[in-house]
């Protein structure tokens, strides 16, 4: 929903920012993603911090697609190479939530995580497989940048376990939006 929102909204404000960036996009992305690796353990030990500890690596993941397209760089490895990533990325912090809640007896919150995570992964599994059938398919209600919001609420609010909870409904209502298009889109071909 806040990607399908601003799509490329901050490529005008920041890009004079970006062009001056001396580092390929996907040394950004893996960067990004080494940030992220390094705020798991401490999600799994202290969620507020740790909320706190992912937010270089999502800000670095925002940066590398707006200094591909500003720089021309932007390459379809790059962009495989990013999504890639970033599902190791979403693994990481819901992994380690899940460890965080398990030390806290949290046992629902754990089975959320799962829940939350096959979502997040099937959300990301049916863009790249229309788009394979030729569908664009970016929109729906919890794409990354949404469920890493609310897993940063949960994680600093202290409601994790209900964070988790929305996330499990919103992400599975996410891909039945995009099953949905997909069918739609198809049968205009």
């Amino acid at each position: 929903m806040i990607s399908e929102k601003l799509g490329h909204a901050l490529d005008k404000p920041f890009g004079g920012l970006a062009g001056k960036i001396r580092f390929s996009p996907n040394s950004i992305t893996i960067t990004g993603f080494l940030l992220t690796l390094i705020a798991g353990p401490v999600l799994a030990y202290d969620l507020r911090l740790g909320a706190f500890c992912m937010v270089p690596g999502t800000l670095l993941d925002m940066l590398d697609g707006l200094v591909a397209r500003v720089q021309g760089k932007a390459t379809p490895y790059g962009a495989f190479l990013d999504s890639v990533l970033d599902r190791y990325s979403d693994a990481a912090i819901l992994l380690a939530i899940a460890v965080n809640l398990w030390q806290g007896a949290e046992l629902l919150g754990v089975v959320l995580c799962g829940v939350s995570l096959v979502g997040s992964f099937i959300i990301s599994y049916a863009r790249a497989r229309a788009e394979g059938l030729g569908v664009d398919c970016k929109h729906g209600l919890m794409e990354r940048p949404d469920r890493l919001l609310v897993l940063f609420i949960g994680a600093v609010s202290g409601y994790m376990v209900m964070a988790l909870a929305v996330l499990s409904v919103l992400t599975h209502m996410t891909v039945l939006q995009r099953i949905l298009h997909t069918r739609r889109q198809l049968k205009q071909l």
